[in-house]
């Protein structure tokens, strides 16, 4: 009986962010090493079809690296980057879009095995993503920035109650085609789609002062609080091109923005549907918070 009395507790907690998140827009960008790991993919899928059905507009846009990798090792090339951009050649850029589109279609099969009719996208189609060549001191190849977003189709397959599948692979306006970051990606997706959140799934629990301590995990963050932590070097490494993610979904006008760890069960729900969340919810606020305060 108490294990009963619980679990209604629990849903009566979701039952405002149900109301107040109904027929909204979520973006949620999931990629890394959990991508490939069965049981945590099953259990983001199953928090992306819960919303679903929670009246919710999931859209998922999906990275791939650790399988683009692979399959770089089964044609005996060596992935290169420069400053954390995969240096990609017109050989290793078939190779991505052969690895995000073998991605794209697990993800759409496993999704309807779970009941709800999802649909796959390459960024190349329908002008999808419209990217330029990054400029780099060191030639990168085939690796792209978002310079448009056409949403068209998403709107369209949203409006039938479809799950949008996306693929960050993006066609420029030179007719090539370019291996585009995922988190880059997916919060310009956010932005023209005008979405009400944009979730970064990643493998820590979100932004911490002290790196791998979770006591010291910042629960909410302004912009200029961000930007505090970018300065002073908390923000590092692979958070970095996560948090600009963020920052540029917010001050594109998505409400709120969150980093989160994919690798933890339900995480998703535990962040949207709970009071306290699971993660880091940034927010465009003009000022700096308490979080930050004496740094």
């Amino acid at each position: 009986m108490e294990d009963a009395i619980k679990k209604s507790e629990v849903l009566i907690e979701a039952l405002p962010y149900i109301k107040k998140f109904f027929n909204k827009i979520f973006i949620i960008k999931f990629g890394g090493s959990a991508l490939s790991d069965e049981n945590v993919r099953k259990n983001v899928l199953q928090d992306i079809v819960f919303m679903h059905y929670s009246g919710m507009k999931p859209v998922l846009v999906h990275g791939g690296g650790p399988r683009i990798n692979e399959k770089l090792k089964e044609a005996r090339k060596k992935p290169k980057f420069v400053n954390g951009l995969r240096v990609t050649d017109k050989k290793t850029m078939e190779i991505v879009d052969d690895a995000l589109t073998e991605l794209n279609n697990l993800l759409v099969a496993e999704i309807k095995k779970m009941g709800p009719e999802a649909f796959g996208l390459s960024g190349k189609e329908n002008k999808l993503l419209v990217a330029k060549r990054v400029e780099s001191e060191e030639d990168i190849g085939f690796t792209g920035t978002v310079e448009t977003v056409d949403t068209t189709v998403i709107e369209r397959l949203i409006s039938t109650d479809i799950i949008p599948v996306v693929s960050p692979v993006a066609m420029g306006q030179d007719g090539d085609i370019y291996n585009v970051n995922a988190d880059e990606a997916a919060s310009h997706i956010a932005i023209a789609l005008k979405a009400e959140k944009l979730f970064v799934l990643t493998n820590v629990r979100g932004i911490m002062k002290e790196k791998g301590n979770i006591a010291t995990l910042y629960g909410s963050l302004s912009l200029d609080d961000i930007q505090v932590l970018m300065d002073k070097g908390i923000v590092t490494e692979g958070m970095i091109p996560k948090t600009r993610a963020c920052i540029n979904a917010l001050e594109g006008k998505v409400r709120k923005a969150h980093i989160i760890d994919g690798n933890l069960a339900h995480a998703l729900l535990l962040e949207i549907f709970t009071d306290k969340g699971i993660g880091t919810e940034i927010m465009k606020l003009g000022r700096r918070t308490k979080a930050t305060e004496g740094l």
